[in-house]
């Protein structure tokens, strides 16, 4: 059978793995930019003598960012490509959510690195608890806000 509708093939390319597949997708890209943002903050902190306060809730934002930007393009285009494409909006729903949850990682970590006794993980442990907490709301809200599918029902 040959498809009459042009937009078919672009339809059916863009449309959502389904929840598991974006959980796998997520996991995945997610567990790649975990470390690239890891990296970056063991760099900043270890190399570049970003240990100590205030340096080190700098080099956590900016591990942050450069971790979360590089998720958000790959889940853009792997995880959640058959959500919404609204351009402004959606950009505006990455900015806003970013903003939220680079405060939660950040006071996160400074709160595990006040609580956690000093060890030779201290800093790698509570990267994983501020990350782990950012992920959690990060796909959360990617899914159902930022890249939220479009409604199924015909109107």
């Amino acid at each position: 059978m040959v498809a009459t509708d042009p937009q078919a093939d672009v339809t059916a390319a863009q449309s959502s793995p389904g929840l598991l597949g974006q959980l796998i997708r997520f996991a995945l890209i997610g567990g790649f930019c975990a470390l690239v943002d890891l990296g970056t903050y063991t760099l900043l902190t270890q190399v570049a003598g970003m240990a100590t306060s205030p340096w080190v809730d700098v080099a956590r934002a900016i591990s942050f960012i450069v971790g979360t930007t590089t998720a958000f393009f790959l889940n853009r285009k792997f995880t959640f490509a058959g959500g919404r494409r609204d351009g402004k909006a959606q950009i505006g729903s990455f900015v806003l959510l970013y903003t939220v949850t680079f405060f939660v990682a950040v006071g996160v970590n400074q709160l595990a690195l006040q609580v956690l006794p000093e060890s030779a993980w201290q800093h790698t442990l509570c990267w994983a608890v501020s990350q782990a907490t950012a992920t959690v709301i990060n796909f959360v809200m990617l899914k159902w806000v930022v890249f939220r599918e479009p409604s199924t029902k015909e109107n």
